[in-house]
């Protein structure tokens, strides 16, 4: 019986399968959240043209022809030569045992991400880790399909080494840095800090950098070894409770214990300051204007800001204040005028209006 149509039909579906399978893993790797890059678009499309153009080639009969021709036709690699054929498969192997591993990575990567009984910094290092331990076989895996000796890594090991003592100690400084903060658990993702004259909430940690958000939108890229080398501020390593205060002042005229009562009130009614432990109103100093008074209160969720509690607490203690008829002095200055000649003092006060203090 004769089975063309089937010779025909099975190169069609294997390479539709294929294609389906590459796209999947490339999705999967270099497409993750959800959007996909022009690159990835490009790739895919030179992806499916060679895989028609072989489909093509091996349906038309040509295939063997093309393959004898990139079997006798050589290029010299160093003292030696090697055909195109060779070459090919040796790119084909590398990129295939490559794209596995990454894909392998981050499958690894989004199973870590969901154990949340695990701390989320040893979770990225541990994906991190594996990332590059596979990466790091898929090379050797590859190397050896092609036929190339492993012993040659010795020469590239040296010229690395030659390389970081030269110019690359940051860049190494950094991946390193960022492995040890990963593994000692001084930063976490969500963690709210102050690196240097940067403010704001960790959204990623990476192997050479770390992102913090600040809270006006502003994304700051930190090196990790910068996080190594200079005091960090965090907000929330072990407790995530922060205390803030805000000043007002009252005249001397006032009764400063009921004010001092009344502003204890008005900022437990604030939706985000804490009532345990209760916020506090203080008499901070005297002024030459009046007594300046602070409270200090807690909140437990500073990534949510500070600016905006701030602005809470400050309208609600206006209300009160005026409310109670209580006033906030304003500053006075006296000003004096000496040795004039008689005469010119009268004309000066004819001129200027009298006006009262508020």
């Amino acid at each position: 019986m004769h089975v063309n149509l089937l010779r025909v039909a099975l190169p069609l579906v294997g390479s539709f399968a294929l294609i389906r399978l590459v796209f999947y893993v490339l999705r999967r790797v270099f497409a993750r959240g959800g959007e996909t890059g022009a690159i990835v678009l490009l790739a895919e499309k030179v992806f499916a043209t060679v895989v028609g153009v072989g489909v093509t080639l091996y349906v038309t009969g040509l295939w063997p022809d093309l393959v004898a021709y990139l079997e006798i036709t050589t290029i010299p690699v160093g003292r030696h030569k090697a055909s195109l054929l060779v070459v090919f498969q040796a790119a084909a192997s590398v990129a295939i045992t490559l794209m596995f591993a990454m894909w392998a990575g981050a499958a690894l990567e989004e199973r870590l991400m969901r154990m949340d009984s695990v701390h989320s910094s040893l979770r990225v290092v541990t994906a991190r880790m594996g990332k590059a331990v596979l990466i790091l076989l898929a090379v050797l895996i590859s190397l050896s399909l092609v036929g190339i000796d492993l012993t040659v890594l010795s020469v590239f090991g040296g010229a690395l080494g030659v390389g970081l003592g030269l110019g690359l100690q940051k860049i190494v400084s950094s991946y390193v840095s960022g492995f040890v903060i990963l593994i000692e658990r001084s930063l976490a993702i969500g963690d709210v800090v102050n690196v240097d004259k940067y403010f704001g909430q960790v959204t990623q940690i990476n192997t050479r950098y770390t992102i913090v958000r600040g809270f006006d939108g502003v994304e700051t890229v930190v090196p990790n070894d910068m996080l190594l080398s200079t005091p960090v501020q965090n907000y929330s390593l072990t407790d995530r409770s922060l205390r803030l205060a805000t000043r007002v002042r009252i005249s001397y005229q006032t009764d400063v214990e009921q004010v001092l009562g009344l502003l204890e009130s008005v900022a437990g009614q604030v939706p985000r300051i804490l009532k345990t432990p209760a916020p506090q109103a203080l008499l901070a100093r005297f002024d030459p204007e009046g007594f300046e008074l602070e409270v200090g209160f807690w909140i437990a969720d500073p990534e949510n800001g500070r600016g905006n509690v701030l602005s809470d607490l400050n309208r609600a203690i206006w209300k009160a204040l005026q409310k109670h008829q209580i006033h906030i002095p304003y500053p006075q200055h006296e000003i004096r005028i000496l040795d004039l000649p008689p005469g010119i003092d009268n004309r000066i006060s004819a001129k200027m209006p009298v006006t009262e203090a508020p």
